[in-house]
């Protein structure tokens, strides 16, 4: 095989077009057409970062009887890299934009890499509308770390926060911290209900400390209690948390 049979073989074996593989090495497409052609040879430095990006000894490039299974087998992650992006953009940005690899980062409307931004994205690192990743930032994120206007994760901190550890406005997890919190420990400003609760109004099964009003449990007599208090302690603004921690208080709950 010559140069430029090997070059075109390992391109569309990694799943390559001509003006992806130009745009990564920094050349136009017609320079990649006329290697893969014979035509001309890449200069050096385009040389050793094919070698990088498909894993493979110069030897194996630039002779033509060293044939394929003597190229270096062994996987190196620093060198894997992976990126596909679409031909259609929004306002200049790929509707879909995947790129995985060390140090390197995807944009897009949908966007899946490592480090990714997008209206919708996933990723190690993760910053979207909808955002998934180990840490997570979106107006709806989910991680192992996740902070949104909902956010839900190991630990996480949100307008509503649901959790292992959560913070937020309305909190919900094993240790909740908020203005409204529900929790094994739930620490509130306005409302705490859990095993340990801790607010204004704290309902706790186990130990409950209130200022304005505390309980072991919801019953039949202090349930009307509760919401009255919650009515006229609870500034209008948040009026909407207190309709929905208005089922949690269940009789005998």
């Amino acid at each position: 095989m010559t140069l430029g049979d090997k070059l075109a073989k390992l391109r569309k074996d990694n799943n390559y077009t001509q003006e992806q593989l130009a745009e990564i090495l920094d050349v136009t497409r017609q320079s990649v057409s006329r290697w893969e052609s014979d035509i001309a040879i890449p200069e050096t430095d385009k040389l050793i970062k094919l070698g990088e990006l498909y894993n493979c000894s110069m030897d194996y490039l630039l002779k033509d009887d060293v044939e394929e299974e003597q190229q270096h087998a062994s996987f190196s992650l620093k060198n894997f890299y992976y990126e596909r992006k679409s031909s259609k953009t929004v306002h200049g940005i790929p509707l879909w934009h995947i790129n995985i690899g060390l140090g390197r980062s995807a944009k897009g409307i949908i966007a899946i890499g490592l480090c990714a931004r997008g209206l919708i994205s996933v990723g190690f690192v993760s910053l979207g509308l909808l955002s998934f990743g180990l840490l997570s930032l979106g107006l709806v994120s989910l991680g192992v770390v996740a902070l949104g206007l909902i956010a839900a994760g190991t630990i996480s901190a949100g307008v509503i926060a649901v959790g292992a550890i959560s913070c937020g406005l309305l909190a919900i997890g094993s240790v909740a911290i908020g203005e409204f919190s529900v929790g094994a420990l739930a620490v509130g400003n306005y409302f705490a209900m859990g095993d340990h609760a801790y607010a204004a109004i704290a309902i706790g099964k186990t130990k409950a400390v209130g200022t304005l009003f505390q309980a072991n449990a919801v019953n039949s007599t202090n349930r009307p209690e509760i919401i009255t208090l919650l009515k006229e302690n609870v500034p209008k603004i948040f009026s909407w948390i207190t309709e929905l921690i208005k089922p949690l208080l269940k009789v005998g709950g």
